[in-house]
C-alpha cells in the first residue's frame, strides 16, 4: 500500500521491487508518501497484518516525538527510514557550504565595492564531523581531495573510513579547538539537542566555520547570534534552522558572517528517485525474506 496519495515514483518503485499495488485487504507493507503522524497511526492501527512501513525521511525525530513508535503492533512491524538514501546530496552541499563561508562569499554576494582580498583554504585543514552515518561517509569522500585531517564525533569510536581518528561524543569538546570547520551531520535525539551552545561555539576558533546540515536544533541559535555577533567565531553556513523555516527579520538573516539556505540540501526533486531505490530494494528484500535496508532502531532515535 503506498499512502497517503500516490506519487508515481514511489508507485513505480513497488512495481519494479516486484510488489503489488493495493488499498485495501490484507498489507505486507506500507510505503508512507509524507509527515502526517495522525494519519499513519491510524493506518497501521487499520492494518494487524503489516510486516513492514517505509518512512519517506531519513530523520525520524518528528515521528518519533509524534509518539508513532509507542504502539505496540500484533505483528512486530519493522519500520525503515530513508537513512543513508539522501547522503549524496546532503554531503555535497556541506561542502558548498564551507567552501563558501571560507572563501567569503557571503560577504563578497553582498559586496557592492572591491573590498580586501581574503579567504582561507580547506586543503590540510583539520576538521570535525558530529556523525557517522552516511552524509559523514559521503562527505568524508567528498574532502579527500583536499587532504584534510578529519575527526569524526559519533556515539561509538568505531572507525570511520577518510576520518584520522573517531572519537565518542563524550570527547567531542577535545576535538574543537583548532578545527577549520565544523560540520553538524549527525541524528537528532534527545542528548543531540543543543550540542553545540555557549561552550562548543567558546571552544572554536574566530576563523572556524560552523556548518549545519542535519537539524536545526542541534545548535543553541540565541548562542550562536551571539558568538557570531562578537565575532568569536568565523561563521556559520547552515541549512536547518531553529526555528525553521527561520523568520523574516531574524538577526541570522542580518549578520555578515552567516550564510543561510532554506533546507535545501535536498530537495523534493533530488529525494524521489533516491527514496525510489530505497523503496525498490526493500520491497525485492521483503519478498525474499532478507533484512530490510534502513532499520529504524527506535530506542537510539533513528
Amino acid at each position: 500500500m503506498v499512502a497517503p496519495g500516490r506519487p508515481e515514483y514511489a508507485l513505480d518503485a513497488v512495481v519494479q521491487g516486484g510488489g503489488t499495488l493495493t488499498t485495501d485487504g490484507p498489507l505486507d507493507g506500507l510505503v508512507w508518501t509524507t509527515f502526517d503522524p495522525q494519519a499513519l497511526l491510524e493506518t497501521v492501527a487499520a492494518h494487524p497484518e503489516l510486516r513492514w512501513a517505509q518512512l519517506p525521511m531519513a530523520g525520524i525525530d518528528r515521528v518519533l516525538d509524534a509518539g508513532v513508535f509507542e504502539r505496540p503492533h500484533p505483528s512486530g512491524l519493522v519500520w525503515t527510514s530513508a537513512k543513508g538514501s539522501y547522503a549524496r546530496p546532503v554531503a555535497e552541499h556541506a561542502l558548498c557550504l564551507a567552501l563558501a563561508g571560507l572563501r567569503k562569499l557571503p560577504e563578497r554576494a553582498r559586496a557592492r565595492s572591491w573590498g580586501e582580498r581574503a579567504g582561507t583554504t580547506l586543503f590540510d585543514a583539520p576538521v570535525t564531523v558530529l556523525g557517522g552515518g552516511g552524509i559523514t561517509q559521503e562527505l568524508l569522500a567528498l574532502l579527500a581531495p583536499f587532504n584534510v585531517q578529519a575527526t569524526v564525533v559519533r556515539r561509538t569510536a568505531s572507525p570511520v573510513a577518510g576520518a584520522v581518528r573517531t572519537v565518542t561524543t563524550a570527547e567531542l569538546h577535545s576535538t574543537l579547538p583548532g578545527a577549520l570547520v565544523v560540520f553538524v551531520a549527525l541524528a537528532l535525539t534527545p542528548e543531540t539537542v543543543h550540542i553545540i551552545s555557549d561552550e562548543e561555539l567558546g571552544l572554536m576558533g574566530s576563523n572556524s566555520w560552523l556548518v549545519n546540515v542535519a537539524r536545526g536544533r542541534h545548535v543553541n541559535t540565541d548562542a550562536l547570534v551571539k558568538a557570531l555577533s562578537e565575532s568569536r567565531l568565523g561563521g556559520a553556513a547552515l541549512d536547518v534552522t531553529d526555528p525553521e523555516p527561520l523568520p523574516d527579520g531574524h538577526r541570522l538573516w542580518s549578520l555578515p558572517n552567516c550564510l543561510v539556505t532554506p533546507h535545501t540540501a535536498d530537495s523534493e526533486e533530488m529525494i524521489q528517485a533516491l527514496l525510489a531505490v530505497r523503496i525498490r530494494e526493500n520491497v525485492e528484500r521483503l519478498a525474499s525474506g532478507l533484512p530490510l535496508v534502513g532499520v529504524v532502531d527506535t530506542a537510539a532515535g533513528y
